[in-house]
């Protein structure tokens, strides 16, 4: 059954708001998620009468039946008007908002025909209070919500500009819910891991109403089990019906498990002022650059990541996404596909997934580089796409992002902006960065580091040089690979320090290839040239998916082995794939993304490239004498908290038929990379030759391969 077809019997059945249980004065939450119906208008002068469309909620205006908008191009000059109706048993309440996780673009509420509020930011949650519109008894209650198209928005905020995209897609894409409490009320709830100290810092903010005084008492449980490890009470402090109180306390954390991407274990904290309740998940870890090292230490350990993207925007303008980004069976096979990859991390790139990914990054345990929707590439761009934006403007979307994200124990990194050469962002940073009480580090694009310890981004898009000419006569890999590199196009390229020094920031190497294909093996608008000056043989889908995933898997090896980067980071794991006219610039790997079966070369290939174990042939040569005795240098990391042990097979092998054959001891300590010299003499025979060097990783074969001519 499709995902439209089973939103339109869903709607033929009762649609039923489902509130949380709990007890008298506790927090109540209603869903509002379900079928709405819709409509769209030119104006926001009058609200609609007709409304004669239905569309489930989270989702965009593209799901609805039947449809309000034939658009398959960009999305302007429309306004898409949202409604339903609910009962609401709880309209006593002090507290009565209306929260509605994500929507774009610029966000404005009705409710029983009064306007409620409105949003013009399109990344962060909207919250309004409606509770002086709300009808006593059981009368039902209409909202009505109304979002635009990206040219309706001011240019004074962020509106997620991607020259990949070309729809921008409106709609309300995340959870819509109805908050119900008392006073004192719990705006929001900060945790800080200490695993040094084993303990717990909780930052509450409360707000009185009518002059009430507040404590606040707290439980610990373990989050599967439900087992209590501690609980208490604290005061609140500077309580008032103006301003929220805070409450700021320990909570003993003695014989904590520590959560990771290899044991993601959460606890979760229950607050209760007596008129409000309030509950978050959190892990125990904490995350840091190294003070004498460029790289990243996880619980105080060194760490070296390993991951991918989601460009999820993008997906959403991808002919096959339907409500897929939605389908949290979907998003969680998703992340479990991206963990077979060996990959513990994931940038969630230009933009941000419904919250439900980050619950489920917690669960299955991946480190999130979480980056705000900003990328204009050079200065240029940067007027032409953001017009106004400030850093006051842009610090208050960044506040409003980090109140929603900072007690997930996946979010690592606050990702600033994407590719842009503005001091904006940095300003920004500066703004809000102490809020953060967990101290996480910061990436700000191709602009400066703020502090020290944040990170920096690297592209080096090693390939992108072919878009112009051709390899040398040597070889592309020995054109590249020859040499030792430091990752570049980072800000050491676009905002360089003087006299020659570099930033010695943790390098997130989070980009690299520019050899794209679309899932069904053609090259993309920017591999066209790539493909035709350096594979001009490949002629067939099959041939170049084969030779994209070598390669990406030789350029895997090579970013990991040499150890220059704190973080490597494949692109990407989830965008689009547009092979048609207007056709893309990059894609994911899928052949279905239904079932989410990825293509069999990258799979095999790319996988064993991000074994934790993993292996490198120092050899780039494209061509060898015959007969000749040369010495190959296999380099081999592990990024495990284990010392490896084990034996390596070196195979010689011609025209597919292995020719010789080695066994040599291969051992390397935890964290660390060794060199086996291996020595090997060359077929006195003409042809196709490839070398292969093998260990056995957690009872699975990992290799590294170098294909060459003997002459």
């Amino acid at each position: 059954m499709s995902v439209r077809t089973s939103s339109l019997l869903f709607f033929l059945t009762t649609a039923i708001i489902s509130a949380c249980t709990g007890k008298l004065n506790d927090r109540k939450e209603i869903n509002l998620n379900g079928i709405w119906e819709i409509t769209r208008t030119y104006s926001l002068t009058s609200l609609p009468v007709e409304f004669l469309s239905r569309i489930k909620v989270p989702g965009l205006v593209d799901m609805a039946e039947p449809t309000v908008d034939f658009q398959d191009t960009l999305y302007e000059n429309s306004v898409y008007w949202y409604r339903r109706s609910f009962a609401l048993d709880e309209y006593e309440r002090d507290v009565i908002l209306l929260k509605i996780n994500k929507s774009r673009y610029f966000t404005r509420v009705w409710i029983n025909g009064q306007p409620a509020g409105e949003n013009v930011c399109n990344f962060t949650p909207s919250v309004f209070n409606i509770k002086p519109f709300i009808k006593p008894g059981s009368s039902e209650n209409e909202i009505v919500i109304a979002v635009g198209c990206k040219n309706n928005l001011p240019d004074t905020v962020t509106n997620g500009w991607d020259f990949e995209k070309l729809k921008y897609i409106p709609g309300i894409y995340d959870d819509v819910k109805i908050i119900c409490s008392d006073y004192p009320f719990i705006d929001n709830v900060q945790v800080a891991p200490d695993i040094e100290g084993n303990q717990l810092r909780v930052r509450a903010e409360i707000t009185a109403g009518r002059g009430k005084s507040a404590g606040i008492s707290y439980i610990v449980r373990e989050s599967v089990s439900g087992k209590i490890i501690s609980e208490g009470k604290a005061r609140a402090e500077g309580l008032s019906k103006e301003m929220p109180a805070i409450a700021d306390f320990i909570i003993p954390m003695d014989d904590c498990r520590l959560w990771s991407p290899e044991d993601p274990f959460l606890y979760k904290v229950e607050l209760s002022t007596g008129g409000d309740t309030k509950s978050t998940t959190f892990g125990m870890r904490s995350f840091a650059a190294s003070p004498d090292s460029a790289i990243f230490l996880l619980n105080g350990k060194p760490y070296y990541i390993r991951g991918t993207n989601v460009c999820v925007y993008r997906f959403f303008e991808d002919p096959e996404r339907e409500g897929l980004p939605w389908d949290s069976e979907w998003v969680t096979k998703l992340h479990s596909k991206f963990k077979e990859m060996h990959w513990t991390a994931i940038r969630y790139c230009i933009g941000f997934p419904p919250e439900r990914w980050y619950e489920i990054a917690d669960s299955i345990g991946f480190l999130i580089q979480d980056e705000y929707p900003l990328w204009t590439l050079a200065a240029p761009n940067y007027e032409k796409h953001l017009g106004n934006l400030n850093s006051n403007q842009l610090a208050a979307e960044y506040q409003e992002w980090m109140r929603e994200r900072w007690n997930h124990p996946c979010v690592v990194i606050w990702d600033a902006q994407n590719e842009s050469v503005t001091d904006t962002t940095g300003l920004a940073i500066k703004k809000v960065r102490s809020l953060d009480l967990s101290g996480r580090p910061w990436d700000n694009g191709w602009a400066p580091p703020d502090e020290p310890t944040d990170a920096i981004e690297s592209h080096p898009y090693l390939f992108g040089r072919y878009q112009r000419q051709k390899p040398v006569k040597e070889g592309y890999l020995k054109e590249l690979f020859s040499t030792v590199k430091i990752p570049g196009n980072d800000p050491n390229s676009h905002f360089p320090l003087p006299d020659g020094k570099r930033y010695e920031n943790p390098i997130i190497l989070n980009e690299y290839g520019w050899i794209w294909l679309n899932r069904d093996g053609s090259t993309t608008t920017l591999t066209d040239k790539v493909y035709e000056n350096v594979w001009p043989g490949a002629k067939t889908p099959e041939q170049r998916l084969e030779i994209y995933a070598k390669t990406l898997g030789i350029l895997t090896e090579y970013w990991r082995a040499h150890r220059k980067a704190a973080a490597v980071m494949h692109f990407c794991g989830l965008g689009y794939s547009r092979p048609e006219r207007p056709r893309g610039q990059t894609s994911d790997h899928f052949t279905d993304i239904g079932n989410l079966t990825f293509q069999p070369d990258f799979y095999n290939y790319v996988r064993q490239a991000f074994s934790p174990v993993g292996l490198m042939i120092d050899l780039w040569d494209n061509h060898l004498v015959q007969g000749s005795k040369i010495i190959v240098p296999v380099n081999i990391i592990n990024d495990t908290y284990d010392d490896y042990s084990g034996m390596m097979k070196f195979r010689v092998s011609i025209n597919g038929e292995i020719v010789s054959e080695q066994a040599l001891k291969a051992g390397v300590r935890a964290c660390g990379k060794e060199t086996v010299n291996v020595s090997v003499l060359i077929p006195s025979v003409r042809g196709d030759c490839k070398l292969a060097a093998e260990i056995i990783v957690n009872e699975e074969p990992v290799s590294s391969i170098r294909e060459f001519q003997i002459r």
